[in-house]
C-alpha cells in the first residue's frame, strides 16, 4: 500500500495484517484531532500529549480487537477519550483551558477590540466548561466544541443515546449556571 493512500478503514486492515506504514499513516491523519479532543478535556497541553500518546500505544496494542463495528475515527475518539479521563482521574485539580478567539475580524482585517471581547468571552466559557464535572464535560466537548453528532458521541463513550441527550442537557443547564454565576460574581 501506498503511504497516504486509502481510508481509514483500509490503513486499519493493513495495519492489522502488519503494516507499520499503514499505522503510521493513521497516526499522521488523526493526531492533530486526538490532541484537539485530548486538550480540551484536559485543559493542558503537555497532558494532552501524553494522552494522545497513550492512546496511541493502546491502539496500537488493541488494534487486533478492532472488529470494525464503528468507524476508525470513532474508535480514535474512544481510545483518546478514555485516556484523557485516566489523566483526570490521576491529578489532583484541573487547569483552566485557554482562550482560542480569533485576532482577524469577519473583514479580514486586524481587530484587537473585538479580539479582546472575544478572548474575555472564550476564556470564560473554557473556565466553566473546566469546571463540569468529566462525565458532562467530554460529551458537550465532543459534541459543541467538536461537531460531532449525538450517535458518534454515543458510541464513542459507549451509552445510549438518551443517556447521552440527558448528560448533555445536564452539562449545558450546569454551564448555563456557571455562566451566570461567573459573570455575576
Amino acid at each position: 500500500m501506498t503511504v497516504g493512500a486509502g481510508t481509514d478503514e483500509a490503513l486499519v486492515a493493513a495495519a492489522q495484517r502488519g503494516d507499520a506504514a499503514a499505522f503510521d499513516q493513521l497516526v499522521r491523519r488523526h493526531t492533530a484531532t486526538m490532541y484537539r479532543v485530548a486538550y480540551r478535556v484536559l485543559g493542558d497541553s503537555a497532558e494532552a500529549e501524553d494522552a494522545v500518546q497513550e492512546a496511541w500505544v493502546s491502539a496500537w496494542r488493541g488494534l487486533a480487537r478492532f472488529r470494525g463495528d464503528s468507524a476508525p475515527t470513532t474508535w480514535l475518539y474512544r481510545v483518546v477519550t478514555n485516556a484523557a479521563l485516566a489523566q483526570v482521574r490521576r491529578r489532583k485539580p484541573t487547569v483552566p483551558l485557554e482562550p482560542t478567539a480569533e485576532l482577524i475580524s469577519d473583514r479580514g482585517t486586524v481587530d484587537p477590540e473585538g479580539h479582546a471581547v472575544r478572548s474575555e468571552e472564550a476564556a470564560l466559557v473554557h473556565r466553566a466548561i473546566d469546571t463540569l464535572e468529566p462525565s458532562q464535560r467530554v460529551p458537550l466537548v465532543l459534541r459543541e466544541l467538536e461537531g460531532m453528532s449525538y450517535e458518534e458521541i454515543a458510541e464513542v463513550l459507549e451509552v445510549p443515546v438518551p443517556a447521552l441527550r440527558s448528560r448533555l442537557h445536564r452539562a449545558r443547564t450546569t454551564l448555563l449556571a456557571r455562566l451566570r454565576e461567573m459573570r455575576d460574581g
